[in-house]
């Protein structure tokens, strides 16, 4: 065997023990390094990112500013001048009034609606003055919550102006300032646009998150805080208004043929199976039974009866005033209240309804409801939201329509000809067998 050269056998010394714990003290020191340098960087990047977003949000919200000042401007004209004339208006009938030259009777329902549509308008005019002011000073803040407040009131005109007039320039004008007013509203927060965008990818994050969560948990739809029984969102509370259309309608046609021998179309909108009173019904006896699911039963019965005969009986009078329409009367039942429009034997329905809703129709309608795959829930809702509008607004219109024929009022326009040609009279009465038109009950005068 031939010996080691002198020189392979310095190549092959061993190595100490000490020397190997060293050398794996600086990889443990260049790993660390390496992490600080990456953790770094992606601070930096991401500092840059949000200086970019800051920035281009910046210049959109300026954009933004620019948009709101030029209607600004618009809306305190409309406000300076709406303001005098609304208030000489006002002014000069109590004028007339004293002088004997007016004659009204202070219970007629049109000179009731007639004189809170003025009051409402003197509201508007003036809260139009103060809106645009705020949106010429840029204070976005205080202008999206005002905002909010001019919504309310423009919807109060918008109604007052359906019930007088019907569907006209009064009730278009209402529509668009509600949707401008939406529109401000959202891009007059003084959070940033591109601040904005990314909180909404993480929320959307987040929510999937918690779908996950409250599926494994068995509190899919619930109210995570415990306040309440469900989770008032857009997708809980609308699917409770489809099921409350229908259900309520089904129950309400056995119930006719039942105790009265006949089946009868009890639609309340042109397509499909729905019946929006029982859809309002069940939102709202939601909304403010939510935090009594747990409470008494003997509470839970008396605050659905409270609440379902007076909204009962609100749709009643808006149906009456608005179109002259008479859908039920329930004088000649037990305790008529509210000159029929609703009564106490069906205050007891509405109260056993609401206990049974909200102790067993609830937990098992929101577990069926529940059912929609995460994936199709956002779609599916705006798709059936857009589709319920447009049902809702058509059967506005045909109602509107069908008044005016009746009042003997000009058809001329192309919608009022539309309407009349596809949702004629005896279309009308064929779809809505229980309503009883007659002009001279409305509010219109």
């Amino acid at each position: 065997m031939t010996a080691p050269k002198a020189g392979n056998a310095k190549k092959m010394k061993v190595r100490k023990p000490s020397e190997g714990l060293s050398g794996s003290n600086d990889l443990a020191e260049t790993a660390a390094t390496t992490a600080e340098t990456v953790a770094h960087s992606a601070s930096r990047a991401a500092a840059e990112v949000g200086d970019v977003s800051r920035d281009l949000a910046t210049r959109a919200s300026n954009h933004v500013t620019v948009i709101g000042r030029i209607y600004g401007v618009l809306v305190l004209l409309v406000g300076l001048v709406g303001v005098p004339y609304v208030g000489y208006a006002i002014f000069d009938g109590v004028r007339k009034f004293l002088a004997g030259r007016l004659h009204v009777d202070a219970l007629d329902l049109t000179f009731l609606l007639t004189c809170a549509q003025a009051v409402v308008s003197l509201a508007n005019a003036a809260a139009l003055i103060v809106f645009g002011v705020m949106l010429l000073r840029d204070m976005r803040r205080h202008a999206a919550r005002w905002a909010y407040g001019l919504m309310a009131v423009t919807v109060a005109q918008g109604m007052l102006s359906l019930a007088l007039q019907g569907i006209g320039l009064g009730v278009g004008i209402s529509v668009v300032q509600i949707a401008i007013l939406v529109a401000l509203a959202i891009a007059l927060d003084p959070a940033l646009l591109g601040e904005r965008a990314v909180q909404r990818k993480l929320k959307r994050m987040d929510e999937h998150d918690e779908y996950i969560e409250a599926k494994g948990a068995g509190m899919l739809g619930r109210d995570p805080s415990g306040k309440g029984y469900v989770q008032l969102n857009v997708f809980n509370v609308f699917w409770l208004f489809v099921v409350g259309c229908v259900g309520g309608l089904i129950v309400e046609e056995i119930y006719h043929l039942i105790f009265f021998n006949e089946w009868q179309d009890r639609a309340g909108l042109m397509w499909g199976p729905f019946s929006p009173i029982y859809g309002f019904g069940v939102v709202i006896l939601t909304m403010f039974l939510n935090r009594l699911w747990h409470a008494n039963a003997g509470l839970i019965f008396l605050a659905s009866a409270v609440i379902g005969g007076v909204f009962e009986a609100f749709v009643s009078w808006f149906m009456q005033v608005a179109f002259g329409i008479i859908a039920w009367n329930y004088s000649n039942d037990w305790l008529p209240l509210f000159g029929g429009r609703t009564s106490g034997k069906y205050m007891i329905f509405w109260g056993l309804a609401g206990l049974f809703w909200v102790r067993e129709l609830l937990p098992w309608l929101l577990k069926f409801i529940n059912l929609i795959p995460w994936k199709w829930r956002y779609a599916l809702t705006a798709m059936a939201l857009v589709l319920m509008l447009v049902d809702i607004v058509v059967t506005l219109m045909a109602l509107d329509c069908w008044y005016g024929r009746i009042a003997g009022l000009p058809q001329t326009s192309p919608v009022a000809q539309f309407f009349g040609e596809h949702f004629g009279n005896s279309v009308m009465q064929r779809r809505f067998q229980t309503m009883s038109i007659n002009p001279q009950w409305s509010g219109r005068g």
